[in-house]
């Protein structure tokens, strides 16, 4: 399925001018190399404590999270003490859910890592191409805390890098194209296909993957944005 039929299925639904508002922001690679690896740690809390809870909540109570966390800053929260960890399960400013702060340590320890190789973290994130998020995401999940699925791609759209979100919508479309992939694709096999047929409609249209996967969304579904 060539990509513009369902660009103009998604303009009839939304209006052009409402389409183009829809599109996400994308950060250019200067950007993300210079948002600091807080940021970046922040945004992974941000997104895993926002899975299966309110994200509005989380939203609200966020500049507690910040002053909990010590805005979180790497340095000083690699000083925390095995006891103020431990300390955050009965604190009321964060989600006290243990395996959320164990994923934060975790995550803590995965950028400052990544930081020693690359430089910065923002380096590792801007540098890794988008025609291979497939591989991004399953590296963010086999050495982050937390970060599989989802949560991954939500912290990648959230951060401003390119790419794609398999949303219900989306995965229906991709299955539309032709895609023989399952309803919640997990696997190599899926997403290796599903990175493919996006990296063949960025080669057609040129438009970043972001673009083409919120287009996706808007082009079926009952959805309101």
């Amino acid at each position: 399925m060539k990509f513009t039929s369902i660009k103009a299925r998604a303009k009839k639904r939304k209006g052009e001018a409402r389409l183009a508002q829809l599109m996400p922001k994308i950060s250019s690679q200067e950007h993300l190399k210079l948002l600091g690896d807080d940021r970046y740690l922040a945004m992974m809390t941000k997104v895993i404590n926002q899975a299966g809870f309110s994200w509005r909540v989380i939203e609200k109570k966020w500049h507690e999270f910040e002053e909990a966390f010590f805005g979180f800053d790497t340095e000083k929260l690699v000083l925390v003490s095995p006891e103020q960890w431990e300390s955050y399960l009965s604190d009321r400013r964060v989600v006290r859910n243990g395996q959320k702060i164990n994923a934060l340590q975790k995550n803590l320890f995965f950028v400052q890592e990544i930081s020693r190789e690359y430089g910065n973290f923002g380096n590792f994130i801007a540098n890794w191409p988008a025609t291979d998020q497939i591989g991004l995401m399953e590296y963010l999940k086999r050495h982050g805390g937390r970060l599989g699925g989802n949560s991954g791609m939500y912290f990648l759209r959230r951060v401003g890098k390119d790419c794609f979100i398999l949303s219900r919508d989306v995965i229906a479309v991709l299955k539309s194209a032709g895609l023989e992939i399952a309803s919640r694709p997990t696997s190599k096999r899926d997403l290796s296909k599903i990175q493919g047929q996006f990296n063949v409609w960025h080669e057609e249209t040129g438009l970043p993957m972001s673009h083409l996967s919120r287009t996706a969304a808007c082009s079926v579904g009952e959805n309101f944005l």
